[in-house]
């Protein structure tokens, strides 16, 4: 009786570690976007567009947005003819994120006057562009496949509105 009482509990345990070692496996692609949602980020802007380097703003447009104290990651993509930024706000700053997304899109037409911004807060949007430049950097994309999924990038945030 002692003897399988015994077995019993060490197959339980076998078992539970196979779950929880299974459970714990990330996967070769998209490290970081897997912890995207949950941890800042900070990705590198995405150069989509032909512009020559002077006329690019995605570094400048990012401390832009980062000084709003509400926001706490952002990541952009500028592309052809318009640019999508995708930020996560902070907490307790979720409550007024429709005042935030307003402010801030008048902030950046204010200071960017020449340029079309597409503003996102939704996490979705985020984990795309996030993901969008992983494989740009780790050139799994090319120059045209990323911007057909900039594009279906931006058709999501017209379906999510």
């Amino acid at each position: 009786m002692k003897k399988n009482g015994i077995r019993l509990i060490l197959l339980g345990m076998m078992i539970q570690f196979i779950f929880v070692s299974g459970c714990n496996f990330n996967g070769p692609e998209h490290k970081d976007s897997k912890l995207a949602l949950m941890k800042e980020t900070r990705p590198a802007p995405v150069q989509l567009s032909n512009r020559p380097a002077r006329e690019r703003i995605s570094g400048q447009l990012r401390n832009d947005v980062l000084h709003f104290d509400s926001i706490y990651d952002v990541a952009i993509i500028e592309g052809p003819q318009q640019t999508l930024i995708a930020y996560k706000v902070r907490h307790l700053h979720r409550f007024r994120m429709g005042k935030i997304e307003k402010d801030l899109t008048a902030s950046l037409e204010k200071r960017y006057p020449r340029q079309k911004f597409i503003v996102s807060s939704d996490y979705k949007i985020f984990l795309e562009t996030v993901r969008l430049q992983e494989d740009m950097e780790k050139h799994k994309v090319s120059k045209k496949q990323a911007i057909k999924r900039f594009k279906k990038i931006i058709q999501l945030k017209k379906e999510l509105t």
